[in-house]
């Protein structure tokens, strides 16, 4: 599956200093792919829903100012951290 001879010795050697248990470089190579592709996946679904509210917003005239977003974003972040203090008091 992955042209190991093309892969520099010491970067496998690395590689194989942190496979768990019983794992394989097959299963190591397997599960980083798959994480791979399914990060790939979930930025771009974000940038098309991205896009797509884009566009809607541009067909609809409705826009948030950044400013009065991000305010808003620090006095939520300000009352969660005030009730995470009052929870360990």
């Amino acid at each position: 599956m992955c042209p190991w001879k093309r892969v520099k010795s010491k970067f496998r050697t690395e590689i194989e200093s942190l496979l768990g248990e019983g794992e394989t470089l097959s299963e190591f190579l397997q599960t980083a792919v798959r994480d791979s592709v399914q990060r790939r996946r979930n930025q771009q679904e974000f940038v098309r829903r991205g896009l797509a509210s884009l566009k809607n917003a541009k067909l609809t005239d409705s826009y948030v100012d950044a400013d009065a977003m991000v305010a808003r974003l620090e006095r939520t972040l300000a009352d969660a951290r005030v009730s995470q203090s009052a929870g360990h008091s």
